[in-house]
């Protein structure tokens, strides 16, 4: 999973600095262009993956609870007070 979000975030100019696939969410500290709102950065990152994964495992699908990869929902903050470092820290540990 984590490399089909690198190549889908290296294609719609987005930066993953860092990652953590846990076996029932992921952590993701993201960088991008102004330009992208943020709910679109998740919905790109969430469907181009979730499909991708699909082609690649479809056996995968009927494991999964509604077949679906991706909880519609999801949480995303900025950095505000906290440093880059800080959050990447927490995402590797």
């Amino acid at each position: 999973m984590l490399e089909i979000l690198n190549t889908t975030a290296n294609d719609n100019e987005i930066t993953i600095e860092q990652a953590e696939v846990m076996p029932d969410h992921i952590h993701l500290l993201l960088s991008f262009k102004p330009k992208y709102a943020p709910a679109n950065v998740v919905k790109i990152l969430k469907g181009v993956s979730a499909r991708t994964w699909f082609v690649a495992h479809p056996e995968t699908k009927r494991l999964l609870w509604s077949s679906h990869s991706w909880a519609p929902s999801y949480y995303m903050g900025t950095l505000g007070d906290m440093s880059k470092e800080t959050v990447a820290n927490y995402i590797q540990n």
